[in-house]
């Protein structure tokens, strides 16, 4: 009996996939555009939350994604909680 890949493993496999297109993402930076394309978080702090991971790393790799490729956008920023909400670059 196979069982059906769980969510965790779903957005893992997307990661890794994301990054064999791209050798130049890391993880962090791969699972942010996942994540935007999932819906499953579009700000800095939620995916930091989501992933248990701390905030300020999410927000390194998301200026550096946005600054290298401009496949994420910035949206919004929130200057007293350093809170960035991204989406993906429109093509």
């Amino acid at each position: 009996m196979s069982e059906e890949p769980s969510e965790v493993d779903r957005f893992l496999a997307l990661v890794a996939k994301a990054q064999e297109r791209d050798d130049r993402l890391t993880s962090i930076q791969a699972g942010l555009l996942v994540a935007a394309e999932l819906g499953i978080a579009e700000d800095s702090r939620s995916f930091a939350r989501l992933l248990g991971i701390a905030h300020s790393l999410v927000l390194r790799e998301l200026n550096a994604l946005t600054e290298r490729d401009g496949v994420l956008e910035i949206v919004k920023r929130d200057p007293r909680t350093m809170r960035v909400h991204y989406k993906l670059s429109e093509p």
